[in-house]
């Protein structure tokens, strides 16, 4: 649940399913399906849309929904959805939609991508649905005329200068905020988790469902959260993997600023594998001790914001934001160690030419930086005071070396223009109690710590699985066969803990 996450072609998105296993078409709202605000959506017309490596019966079509529900007959968006029907329709007990992270991922990719894994683990039971939000992939794009230079994802992200300042980040910030007010228009503005919620419902509708079960990861955890709260009724088997903390009136102003402690937490796993005796065979070995990973890492960086080093992307040379970056990335799986052990390997080396890797060697596509920002800045009011964000980055700068400062330095979202039309959603425990949480003790993105807030939030309607280890996403995601189990049997069977579980590594 990072602000500006992970790389360019991460969004947001959702679901969808059917419940006619014969047909290409999904049937109309079944009766007292309920209304979402500014009434109800045509049925999907379903053409097949494969994706290599992914489930041979995808299927992709469009949904028309408002771009301001307060104007249900005005102008319309495209959402581009996806659904896998359940393999055995005599069998089938309902329909699973995928919420994913962001504000930045797809739900038509991510659909490709784990919906085999999904079918084989939940016995083909579900249909499987999610969509691309609004701003995202095959759904209505934004854009902010941003040149390149300020599309680099550790640019977007306002890491300091290496004295600390924070000039160049408010220019910077200021700059992206007037760009995205002059060329975004009412559709950037319609971007919001409130809206990705209203969308959902919408969907529900025009598949005919009267309950969805989901799947929410990283922030999607949090439109899961608000969905359950406006339309508790609506809910079935409700999983959220890697919550972040659902205070209203932070949102993602706190996710971003948790930052700084998670990495904290995480960094220690990451070092502890770089000065394993194991990594000698392998040639990745940074230090004799963990400690001194660390040390070293702090040091490289610090080097680097004085005298970049040329990479093998001709006129990107490696900075140290741009290696804090690659790792505030890479601490998200244990996959990617070996990379982020070479990258300090080659910048450390002077022979050696560092690789950059790929979330931090191109600009993002002005759309992917548009649709992130625009939910992020649309969904609450950040402060304003610029000298407030430099006193915050200088205490966060000296408490937590990793990050630099950054999680609670200066964004476009200070200088954000335009109304504010929904206010962020209470996240309470009135409802079923039919939710299962997941979450890392050392995730690098949606720390425990802010996890712990959510199950808090949602009291009795919620049950926690503890996974002690590291990374972010945990479900059929990190290799721990515990927590893969309990959220298994949940969505199979309905069973849940009576009470929070804890799974070791």
């Amino acid at each position: 649940m990072t602000t500006y996450r992970n790389h360019s072609r991460k969004t947001l998105l959702l679901a969808l399913s059917a419940a006619l296993a014969g047909s290409l078409t999904v049937a109309g709202p079944a009766g007292g399906a309920g209304a979402v605000e500014g009434g109800g959506g045509g049925a999907p017309a379903w053409t097949p849309c494969a994706r290599a490596g992914g489930p041979a019966e995808q299927e992709c079509a469009e949904l028309e929904v408002p771009v301001d529900y307060r104007e249900p007959g005005g102008r319309q968006l495209t959402i581009a959805v996806s659904r896998v029907r359940a393999e055995d329709p005599a069998a089938r007990r309902g329909t699973l939609l995928m919420i994913p992270g962001g504000p930045g991922g797809s739900g038509v990719q991510a659909l490709a991508r784990r919906g085999n894994a999904l079918r084989e683990e939940l016995d083909g039971a579900y249909d499987l649905v999610s969509f691309d939000p609004r701003g995202v992939g095959g759904s209505t794009t934004a854009s902010c005329g941003l040149d390149a230079d300020d599309r680099y994802l550790a640019n977007l992200r306002s890491w300091p200068d290496a004295d600390g300042g924070i000039a160049e980040n408010v220019a910077r910030s200021r700059r992206t905020a007037e760009a995205c007010h002059a060329n975004g228009g009412a559709v950037l503005r319609s971007f919001t988790s409130a809206n990705e919620v209203r969308d959902i419902e919408r969907f529900r509708q025009a598949l005919g469902e009267e309950k969805l079960s989901a799947l929410g990861n990283s922030y999607g955890t949090y439109v899961g959260a608000v969905y359950a709260q406006k339309y508790p009724t609506r809910t079935d088997r409700w999983v959220l993997d890697s919550s972040g903390d659902p205070d209203p009136t932070r949102v993602e102003q706190g996710w971003m600023a948790n930052t700084s402690r998670a990495v904290e937490d995480r960094f220690p796993d990451f070092a502890a594998w770089a000065a394993d005796p194991d990594r000698d065979d392998e040639g990745l070995r940074l230090a004799e001790r963990a400690r001194d990973v660390r040390e070293l890492f702090i040091g490289i960086a610090a080097e680097l914001d004085r005298t970049p080093k040329e990479s093998t992307t001709e006129g990107n040379p490696l900075t140290g934001n741009m290696l804090r970056q690659a790792f505030l990335n890479g601490l998200y799986g244990d996959s990617a160690f070996p990379q982020l052990a070479r990258l300090v390997q080659a910048a450390h080396d002077p022979a050696a030419t560092p690789v950059l890797t790929p979330e931090i060697a191109q600009p993002l596509r002005d759309e992917d930086a548009a649709v992130t920002m625009g939910v992020v800045c649309n969904d609450v009011r950040w402060p304003t005071s610029v000298g407030a964000y430099a006193r915050a980055t200088k205490e966060d700068r000296a408490r937590h070396p990793l990050t630099a400062g950054m999680p609670r330095n200066v964004g476009p979202c200070a200088f954000w223009k335009g109304e504010y039309a929904d206010r962020p959603t209470r996240v309470t425990d009135r409802g079923p109690s039919n939710i299962l949480m997941i979450q890392s003790l050392r995730d690098p993105s949606t720390p425990y710590f802010g996890g712990l807030r959510m199950r808090e939030a949602l009291g009795d309607r919620a049950r926690l699985v503890t996974v002690d280890q590291g990374g972010h996403g945990m479900y059929l995601a990190n290799g721990n066969a515990c927590g893969d189990s309990v959220v298994t049997t949940f969505l199979r069977t309905g069973e849940r803990p009576r009470r929070d579980v804890y799974c070791a590594n």
